[in-house]
């Protein structure tokens, strides 16, 4: 498979999967809609850059990106329980989990 293929193929499994559309990854990325379109729809080549801002996105690493499916390079099992409960949680619940654990950090 030709690695440009490869990077559109993945973005697309893994936005699908995380049931986002493409304009809400956009959002989430930082990026117009009419770049992820555009990038997706002509199968362009993202530069590092902007793959890095498309997997902030899709809530993960460039390492996660490209690690095999599922994943989670130099993480502790424990580390990787927390992150798959995070991964099933929506944007409110994230939100209050990142106020409790600033809370636990400010004490």
């Amino acid at each position: 498979m030709q690695t440009e293929n490869y990077i559109i193929d993945r973005v697309e499994r893994i936005r699908q999967a995380k049931n986002l559309s493409r304009y809400r990854m956009a959002q989430r990325s930082g990026l117009s809609q009419s770049s992820i379109s555009n990038l997706l729809n002509r199968r362009n080549v993202p530069s590092i850059q902007t793959l890095e801002k498309i997997c902030n996105g899709l809530g993960m690493t460039l390492a996660q990106f490209f690690s095999a499916d599922g994943e989670r390079p130099d993480l502790t099992k424990e580390q990787e329980h927390v992150l798959d409960v995070w991964d099933q949680l929506n944007e409110m619940e994230r939100a209050r989990v990142k106020a409790f654990v600033q809370g636990m950090r400010d004490i």
